[in-house]
């Protein structure tokens, strides 16, 4: 049956022809934005997983440009000490010129002056964005600063997430200069400083010792005589030399101590007066007696650093000696300190590739959620146009099948 007042093929054919222009509508979308899954409407789950993804991948660009922020800081650190590492080495060079007989020590000393002068810039310098690793206040901070760079940023089953980072402790093996270092003297602002840091660290230096003959109770024996500045040098078992044998110490009354066994001192007295010192020990025969000549006494252990040392004519070749073991010492611990800097350089450089990998898996990953299949969107766009062509066409001849109703009429 015709009808003019429902043309059911007219309705068929447009029905038809809007599903062929909604999904015309959508492929052209996917075609234009690259996109299946373009927003919640279209795969709310996937669209989820996107959107959280894209986020993480954000945070990680992030995390790597502060992987080159952290990295700069190292270098900078690296670069300082490397160049703090080529000072003192030369210093120790113009130390071990200065055991040279006939060698005038002032003017050696007046280019390790320089050179120190050189070290206080260096550590200084090696500042980057306010950052500076070579130099810290231990003393205030009780010995050690914390220092990190940020190295990941992480989500865990469950959702949470946190930031890892790469921990680097600044204490006395590793920072050059402590910043809350004090003077020696109070008093006196020329003094030198000394602090937790390795070149400002206070180191002792034996003074040379004398070789004597002593007499005790009839037996002569040669000991290892040093000369101490003050009377409280004694302490049960305790060794005050190389030798390990005798103490010569004070200035009133140059009270001193000699061991007359394992662990067992006894108390020598000064006989005599201020050119030559005869002392025995008070509670072994009184025929023990030594001659000391204050003279050939050598000269007392001295408290230094790197950067407050100091030689003259006088310095004695023990102590040179003494300081050349120092500054070989400080050495090995700049070098253990650049090793420290070197590895976590070379970790923060793993660790900028496997972000910038990752931030490649996570935008692989995502594309294949929601990225649309350019070759497939092309063949369904032809053919959807085709289909809409063909509902159009459809259409009108549904359309036009009413009007022959009016061939009936005439």
């Amino acid at each position: 049956m015709t009808s003019i007042l429902t043309n059911t093929s007219a309705m068929a054919a447009l029905q038809t022809l809007r599903s062929v222009n909604a999904s015309l509508e959508d492929t052209q979308n996917r075609v234009s934005s690259g996109l299946r899954v373009s927003d919640a409407a279209d795969n709310a789950a996937y669209w989820s997983i996107a959107t959280t993804m894209r986020s993480d991948n954000g945070a990680l660009s992030a995390v790597s440009d502060a992987l080159g922020l952290g990295s700069a800081k190292v270098d900078t650190a690296y670069s300082g000490m490397n160049a703090a590492i080529d000072v003192v080495t030369e210093i120790k060079n113009k130390l071990v010129a200065a055991t040279e007989e006939g060698v005038d020590k002032t003017k050696i000393q007046t280019e390790i002056s320089q050179l120190q002068q050189q070290l206080k810039s260096i550590g200084d310098a090696a500042s980057f964005s306010g950052e500076n690793w070579l130099e810290a206040n231990l003393t205030a901070a009780g010995g050690s600063v914390e220092k990190s760079v940020v190295a990941s940023f992480v989500r865990d089953s469950s959702g949470n997430v946190s930031v890892k980072k790469v921990d680097y402790t600044l204490n006395s093996t590793n920072v050059l200069f402590d910043t809350g270092a004090t003077l020696s003297d109070p008093l006196d602002p020329t003094s030198p400083k000394y602090g937790q840091g390795i070149l400002d660290k206070a180191n002792t230096i034996e003074g040379n010792g004398v070789s004597v003959d002593v007499n005790i109770g009839g037996t002569v024996s040669s000991y290892n005589v040093i000369k101490y500045t003050t009377q409280d040098v004694i302490a049960d078992g305790a060794t005050f030399d190389s030798g390990g044998q005798v103490a010569v110490g004070g200035t009133a009354g140059f009270t001193g101590y000699v061991k007359v066994a394992d662990d067992t001192w006894v108390v020598a007295i000064d006989q005599a007066g201020a050119t030559d010192h005869e002392i025995f020990a008070t509670d072994v025969d009184t025929s023990g007696v030594w001659a000391i000549d204050e003279t050939n006494l050598a000269t007392a252990s001295m408290t230094t650093s790197v950067s407050s040392l100091k030689i003259d004519n006088s310095t004695t070749s023990t102590q040179i000696d003494g300081l050349v073991s120092m500054v070989d010492s400080v050495l090995k611990q700049m070098t253990s300190a650049a090793s420290q800097l070197g590895s976590m350089n070379s970790r923060i450089d793993m660790q900028t590739d496997f972000v910038s990998k990752l931030m490649d898996s996570i935008d692989k990953g995502v594309g294949k959620l929601v990225d649309a299949d350019m070759e497939a969107e092309s063949s369904k766009l032809t053919a959807l146009q085709t289909q809409q062509q063909l509902a159009v066409q459809s259409l009108s001849i549904a359309n036009s099948s009413s009007q022959n109703i009016l061939s009936l009429f005439k």
